[in-house]
């Protein structure tokens, strides 16, 4: 098998989208400073974690596999909260951190699973 999966660009966007979006929406419901300098601040810690998730995954040899969006979705949760708290110096509230497991672990796993879902029809299918 090839080591960069044909799908991996697409992958690593909508996860990245996926990331954005979660700040993004937080950002609006809590009336913050959704202007770009403030998106970034807080979306840094959560792009950086899911880099490392990522690399450390080697996330590129199978993207799309449900298994590698559970080890996406704790590296980036775990690295993100640790980053955001320690080197960006933003609050990690209990409520927040459970937000965002529920939020980025249906979207980082979801799309995954349903990707596999879709996958198992069409074999099922062709093969009857």
């Amino acid at each position: 098998m090839n080591p960069i999966h044909r799908r991996a660009p697409l992958a690593a966007g909508l996860d990245t989208a996926i990331v954005v979006l979660f700040v993004s929406i937080g950002k609006r419901e809590h009336d913050q400073d959704t202007a770009i300098s403030g998106l970034l601040n807080t979306v840094a810690p959560f792009l950086i974690a899911l880099v490392v998730a990522w690399l450390v995954l080697r996330a590129w040899r199978n993207p799309d596999d449900w298994k590698i969006g559970c080890g996406l979705w704790a590296i980036t949760l775990g690295v993100g909260m640790l980053l955001r708290n320690i080197v960006f110096d933003d609050g990690t509230a209990m409520s927040f951190v459970i937000v965002a497991a529920a939020f980025l672990g249906f979207f980082l796993v979801g799309w995954r699973l349903l990707l596999a879902l879709i996958d198992q029809r069409r074999s099922t299918s062709d093969a009857g």
